[in-house]
């Protein structure tokens, strides 16, 4: 007998999750994508076997091609096969407001909206998208019941299941990671697990909605806060011109140490949001007797790093004798990971901001490089692949984002195309002793500009 599984969202989440699941015997996956001018491509770019994402992911291209071919995987605008469906997982954005930092949940609720018309009963609904803690419970469950008239726990079931999905390895981190499911009854529980053993090899774990809502939370934050860490200790040792890399590396050693590493800013989907879920879920949900001083501090801090940027380059300025006006800034790295295309809440975009911001009037022209990033994700400059055209005339490299092909620059080369040689490094990518002896003045986020 044939499973039916819906998946809402085909992101970075959903496409993976869907491809592995419908490689599996008797599951039939249909994925469900709105049709928008920034992401309605992906629907007859999948339906045509075809990943849609240019970072490095191994294994997803002939999964995708094969699902597809075997008539087991396809993806539409509409919500026809919902009526259907004996799971439906939920892979949607949930942002927050850049300035309040609040939850925006339209697209979560119009999904929950919509699909509360068509459940059928004994119907699963996974939440895999993060939310702040008591979100489950307290929204989507009522607007489930309201839609359709059923009652969960009865009628249908609802389980909030966190994902952990890292780009660059989606597969590997859906397979090879420990799942928690957080169902509101043993059921629930019992039929979410029976779809994820189909795909997870590692430990699947029982739980509350609550407490895996709280862990989704909590398990971002602690890399957050140790982020910020990291961050202040690079700062800390720029002003006793030392090297954090270097003590990082020392520190180590210890077999029972592993301290993160700095950079130009913390990007991507989840760290940069999900602290605020946390603290969202906590006044909303609780009394809130106690402050979120820490997770709130360690977010501040981390948002602070691409100014940071602007500010090892305000240096070089200075001691190169030369304003910041009439120069070409390149940008190094648009995606906020390595050697993958995911641009959301990249380090670069605020970097340029700030330098909008600061010199608005300055004749400043930019342009950003990135291997992977097509100009369809990235809106901020002009975008090229093309590391020559970017770096020819440059007054500054900035490199926020260490891709594979920046470890092997020519820095000879290099030094003949800029027209002033100044680089600043948010990633650790070049050695200072080695870039000085090739001419170029150099910053180094955790680094002193006068270590011997």
């Amino acid at each position: 007998m044939s499973t039916n599984i819906v998946v809402i969202g085909m992101g970075y989440v959903g496409i993976p999750m869907a491809a592995l699941l419908a490689d599996v015997d008797d599951f039939y996956v249909t994925g469900i994508q709105r049709r928008s001018k920034r992401s309605g491509w992906k629907i007859d770019w999948l339906n045509n076997g075809k990943n849609p994402f240019e970072g490095e992911e191994p294994g997803l291209d002939e999964l995708i091609d094969r699902v597809v071919k075997s008539g087991k995987f396809k993806v539409t605008d509409k919500y026809d096969d919902v009526d259907d469906a004996d799971f439906i997982l939920i892979d949607v954005q949930t942002p927050v407001d850049l300035d309040s930092k609040i939850p925006r949940y339209e697209s979560l609720e119009e999904v929950t909206k919509k699909i509360s018309k068509h459940l059928k009963k004994g119907v699963t609904v996974i939440i895999e998208s993060t939310v702040a803690p008591g979100t489950t419970d307290n929204i989507i469950q009522p607007r489930l019941e309201e839609g359709s008239g059923f009652k969960r726990g009865q009628d249908f079931y609802l389980v909030f299941s966190f994902e952990r999905v890292m780009p660059g390895k989606m597969l590997e981190y859906i397979t090879d990671m420990e799942r928690v499911i957080g169902g509101g009854c043993d059921k629930a529980n019992n039929k979410a697990k029976s779809l994820y053993e189909k795909v997870v090899e590692k430990d699947i774990r029982y739980t509350d909605t609550l407490t895996a809502e709280l862990t989704k939370c909590i398990e971002n934050t602690y890399r957050d806060v140790n982020i910020a860490f990291a961050n202040e200790m690079a700062l800390l040792c720029e002003d006793f011109d030392r090297d954090i890399f270097e003590i990082i590396e020392l520190i180590n050693q210890r077999h029972d140490r592993m301290m993160h590493y700095p950079g130009s800013g913390v990007g991507g989907h989840c760290l940069t949001k999900d602290p605020h879920l946390l603290e969202y879920g906590h006044r909303t949900y609780t009394e809130h007797k106690y402050n979120s001083d820490i997770l709130l501090k360690a977010r501040e801090l981390n948002d602070f790093m691409p100014r940071h940027m602007v500010e090892l380059m305000e240096d070089t300025f200075r001691e190169s004798r030369r304003l910041v006006d009439n120069i070409k800034v390149v940008l190094l790295g648009v995606s906020y990971k390595a050697n993958t295309d995911d641009t959301r809440n990249t380090p670069t975009e605020n970097i340029v901001k700030v330098l909008k911001s600061r010199y608005h009037s300055h004749n400043i022209t930019f342009i950003a490089h990135d291997p992977y990033v097509k100009e369809r994700e990235y809106k901020e400059t002009e975008l090229t692949d093309d590391f020559d055209k970017a770096v020819s005339g440059a007054d500054v490299l900035i490199f926020a984002t260490n891709h594979n092909e920046y470890y092997n620059i020519d820095l000879e080369d290099l030094k003949r195309k800029v027209r002033t040689p100044i680089i600043i490094d948010g990633r650790n990518i070049f050695k200072k002793k080695l870039v000085e002896q090739k001419g170029f003045i150099y910053r180094k986020v955790g680094e002193g500009p006068k270590k011997p």
